[in-house]
């Protein structure tokens, strides 16, 4: 596989694998491997979602605003 990327980009990259160590494919192989698998993970949660709203899994805006108070409330509570 061959990959053109913009100068600027290129030496984002170079940077970046100088200050890690590690070759500049070695680098670029990392974080492609990251984006791909975010990607798989994001759309099996997105797909959990919606099977959720399908099968009548939802709040309503009020008792998402209570569980976000009272998650503040116990975040708070720890300090």
């Amino acid at each position: 596989m061959e990959l053109h990327l913009p100068l600027e980009l290129e030496g984002k990259l170079a940077a970046a694998a100088s200050r890690r160590g590690v070759t500049v494919e070695a680098l670029a192989r990392e974080a492609l491997e990251r984006a791909v698998d975010f990607d798989d993970w994001f759309l099996r949660e997105v797909e959990t979602g919606l099977a959720q709203v399908d099968a009548g899994q939802t709040l309503t805006h009020d008792a998402v605003g209570e569980r976000l108070a009272k998650k503040l409330a116990e975040h708070d509570a720890r300090r």
